[in-house]
């Protein structure tokens, strides 16, 4: 059954028009009055029950009821409690890697599960965003983790958090107090994030990792300050978007 993403409060036996994004994609599947599709409103762990309708998580069943030039109603149906989503919220915060890789990272990760991504600005970062630019890249990015969430059977959407400087997103980092935090590093010292794996699963866990080249000593000198754990994957040097997603695959799978 196709599913789509609806940012709308869901209950059952309520006439909905469905927004811009869905409409096109029913009308591009080719989908009639009467076929039933999948809707969620992707609620985040964060997002209080009030602001998504009375079922913030799981999903609908939903009827097509009219198909307009560019609009498509249809009827809510049947809730379902589905939970498809980790235990474990995981944000992920990490130096952009370059081209197109930014787009598949956001994707892969969504379909493992992330709870939220922080792109990040670095030294050695390649892409550099701001004002406009850095919002539509937000958006676009929002979208890839939409369209994810729909393929994959995910109902949370992970949110995109708006481009910060790794120095202006670790000093608006609060105290550590609960959960766990942790830096990708291929500095000596760091330690197999394998042996770390039990106390990472018990707590929300936040995950720093660099762009293409790493982070800088001076950056992870000042995430150290920030409470965050050196870990390492092994002796490989991976590339940037397989290192996060790797660290993910073990957290998360």
């Amino acid at each position: 059954m196709p599913r789509f993403y609806c940012p709308n409060p869901l209950n059952s036996d309520t006439l909905l028009e469905l927004p811009a994004g869905a409409a096109r994609h029913v009308q591009v599947l080719r989908l009639q009055p009467g076929d039933t599709i999948t809707l969620f409103n992707g609620g985040h762990r964060s997002t209080p029950a009030v602001d998504m309708g009375s079922h913030p998580n799981g999903e609908f069943e939903a009827t097509i009821t009219h198909m307009g030039r560019s609009d498509v109603q249809v009827r809510v149906g049947t809730y379902h409690a589905v939970e498809r989503e980790a235990g474990l919220a995981v944000h992920l915060a990490l130096g952009m890697p370059a081209n197109d890789r930014m787009d598949w990272l956001v994707e892969k990760a969504t379909e493992l599960g992330v709870a939220s991504i922080q792109p990040l600005m670095t030294e050695r970062s390649v892409l550099r965003l701001s004002g406009e630019r850095a919002d539509k890249k937000i958006a676009h990015w929002q979208s890839v983790a939409i369209a994810a969430c729909e393929q994959c059977g995910g109902n949370r959407v992970p949110q995109l958090m708006p481009v910060k400087t790794i120095q202006a997103w670790l000093q608006s980092q609060p105290p550590k107090t609960t959960g766990a935090r942790w830096l990708l590093s291929l500095c000596e010292g760091a330690s197999p994030l394998t042996q770390h794996l039990a106390h990472a699963r018990a707590a929300d866990t936040t995950f720093l990792s660099g762009p293409e080249g790493g982070l800088s000593a001076a950056e992870e000198t000042a995430a150290a300050a920030c409470g965050f754990t050196p870990v390492t994957l092994g002796p490989r040097v991976l590339r940037a978007e397989t290192a996060a997603l790797s660290a993910l695959v073990r957290l998360l799978v």
